[in-house]
């Protein structure tokens, strides 16, 4: 499985989203399921599945699906 599958993957379980709902248009605030606390496990499920620990800027910049596979390069994860 590649990364960003894997992303896709964290996004549908942190979320409780089908996982076909996960795209790069799929944005923060813009679905009822990704509120701040869905985003806190969000950011905890990264980190746990890539080995980072992500900053306070990055995680409040990570505001799509699309912006979390942006930020998530420069800890070094290749998509």
């Amino acid at each position: 499985m590649n990364n960003e599958q894997k992303l896709r993957e964290i996004f549908a379980s942190a979320l409780q989203i089908s996982i076909d709902r996960v795209t790069d248009d799929l944005t923060y605030n813009t679905i009822p399921e990704w509120d701040s606390i869905a985003h806190m496990t969000l950011i905890s499920e990264i980190d746990n599945e890539f080995d980072t620990m992500l900053d306070t800027d990055d995680v409040l910049d990570m505001s799509s699906f699309a912006k979390a596979k942006e930020i998530l390069v420069k800890y070094d994860v290749q998509f």
